[in-house]
């Protein structure tokens, strides 16, 4: 079957893991406590901080409480939503402020634009936020690569290593699944997208696994879109 779309994960797989470990996450950790001291009465932060009431099953959990929650999730590396809209929203910051761009592989950026010339669908699966995927696409080292894309995903769809995940998103974009590729580097999340039934490729930017039951590549130009369904 042909692939018409592309969904790719961020981390790992279009950009440098330093990237998100040793910048964007230091810097939301630095900034939290006093960006939701400064915006507490700010519509999306009480959304988000509502969201982490919920999420630590404290309805009444005051300011500081829920600052020290977000600080030890972010230490734990912990995958929870109000999180990462909260870095989102910290990140945004960062990004009209100049303090750094968003990291992108120079292959990943070069096939990216073929496939959207060539007629492909281009979506973003990632566990950050849709608001930080878009800031790091709109404000990446190549300029604002946003119009690339057709929609963009996070966790509110579904858990990445869960099939019923990109059963979701394959009926969000309208496609079979078969006609849908995956690109990450975690070899999990690609079983639950192949599962699922989509065609699936593992980013390997480090070095090549012993063993995998997906195709491998090192890089984007590598992956051969009529081979790997």
């Amino acid at each position: 079957m042909t692939i018409k779309a592309i969904l790719t994960d961020i981390e790992g797989t279009t950009t440098d893991i330093n990237f998100v470990h040793k910048v964007l996450f230091p810097y939301a950790y630095e900034y939290l406590p006093g960006y939701v001291r400064s915006h507490s009465e700010d519509d999306a932060v009480q959304s988000v901080l509502e969201d982490a009431r919920v999420e630590l099953g404290q309805p009444d959990a005051d300011l500081e409480t829920l600052i020290a929650a977000f600080l030890g999730w972010i230490e734990q590396d912990k995958k929870v939503t109000a999180l990462k809209s909260l870095q989102g929203l910290i990140w945004v910051t960062g990004y009209e402020q100049q303090d750094f761009t968003g990291h992108l592989y120079n292959d990943a950026y070069e096939y990216l634009q073929k496939w959207q010339q060539q007629g492909l669908d281009l979506y973003v699966f990632s566990s950050g936020s849709v608001k930080a995927q878009k800031l790091l696409f709109g404000y990446s080292d190549f300029g604002d690569l946003t119009p690339l894309f057709s929609g963009y995903y996070d966790t509110r769809i579904g858990h990445k290593r869960e099939p019923d995940a990109y059963r979701n998103i394959a009926s969000d974009i309208g496609l079979p699944a078969a006609e849908i590729m995956f690109l990450s580097d975690i070899t999990e999340e690609l079983d639950a997208a192949r599962e699922a039934g989509m065609a699936t490729v593992l980013l390997a930017r480090e070095q090549l696994p012993s063993a995998c039951s997906h195709p491998v590549v090192q890089s984007f130009q590598q992956i051969r879109l009529t081979e790997n369904i």
